[in-house]
């Protein structure tokens, strides 16, 4: 108790010092710019590294140009794209069609010869013979660009006592419909409209083998008088009175118009074309039969 007071005495006279403790100097990197401090960045999302930009003097570097690819060589080109990848090709334009056989000669058509059957023409030979046909056979006939006959044969009566003038070389499927025709349907047509001509004793042809387009025209299809398959008949004559000549007789009143009429339908029964003076301009004087083979055994007949 005595310390403690003894030590209050003492207070009162105890005084602060003058000055307080110097601060030691800073180390020397510090005071080399004590009144600057660093600059802090906002913090941002971190962004890809931008590649400087060039100067429009600057030629640019070879790595930054692109390499071209190498053109492919003609070879390994086609003219049109794959129809695997695209489809087939487009059609044709109309000038690089194919001409039609309308449209070409008979020496651009580049057409063979029909071939005939060996077995074929001997059972038309007997047929012709077994009618009383006169006809010979004669070598094949090549005349090229597709006229000609393979196995011909040249008729002289189209029936025993009918001549035909004059004499046609023909297919002997041919002679074959017209012996079939003047047989069953134009002598007994002959006997009912006209009995007092005593019966026909000619044919006369107008045309039979011939190389030539139809009509005669300078381009277009071949004619059948070509490959033998065709005669054009003209009139006919009897045994009395005036040839009966074939013309337009659609308004004949006549017995001998509708003898005409008569036999040019009948043609059709044998023949797989007849044209007749009511057909058209071309066949204004005769008839035109002709034995082509069609589709689904397809006859024209007018």
């Amino acid at each position: 108790m005595a310390v403690l007071l003894a030590a209050l005495a003492l207070l009162p006279g105890a005084r602060l010092p003058r000055t307080g403790p110097l601060p030691e100097p800073k180390p020397e990197t510090a005071t080399e710019s004590p009144s600057v401090q660093p600059e802090k960045k906002p913090e941002t999302e971190a962004v890809p590294e931008a590649k400087p930009e060039l100067k429009p003097d600057t030629p640019p570097q070879a790595s930054d140009i692109p390499t071209p690819e190498p053109k492919p060589k003609p070879s390994e080109t086609s003219a049109t794209p794959s129809a695997e990848k695209f489809g087939p090709p487009p059609p044709p334009l109309e000038d690089q069609k194919p001409p039609s056989p309308a449209e070409q000669t008979l020496e651009e058509q580049h057409l063979t010869i029909e071939p005939e059957s060996d077995a074929d023409h001997a059972e038309c030979v007997k047929e012709l013979q077994s009618l009383g046909v006169v006809f010979r056979e004669t070598p094949r006939i090549d005349d090229g660009n597709g006229c000609g006959i393979d196995k011909p044969i040249i008729v002289s009566q189209a029936l025993p006592g009918i001549t035909l003038k004059p004499e046609a070389t023909l297919r002997c499927p041919t002679a074959l419909a017209l012996a079939q025709w003047m047989k069953g349907s134009v002598i007994p047509a002959a006997s009912v409209a006209l009995p007092a001509n005593g019966g026909i004793t000619t044919i006369n042809q107008a045309s039979a083998y011939i190389c030539r387009l139809r009509n005669s025209a300078e381009t277009g299809k071949i004619s059948e008088h070509a490959r033998g398959n065709a005669i054009d008949i003209g009139s006919f004559s009897f045994n009395k009175g005036e040839p009966v000549e074939v013309r337009s007789r659609r308004e004949d009143s006549t017995l001998t118009g509708a003898f005409q009429r008569t036999v040019s339908a009948a043609g059709c029964l044998y023949f797989t074309t007849v044209l007749d003076p009511e057909s058209d301009a071309a066949h204004e004087t005769h008839f035109h039969l002709d034995v082509i083979e069609r589709k689904g055994g397809y006859r024209y007949c007018h």
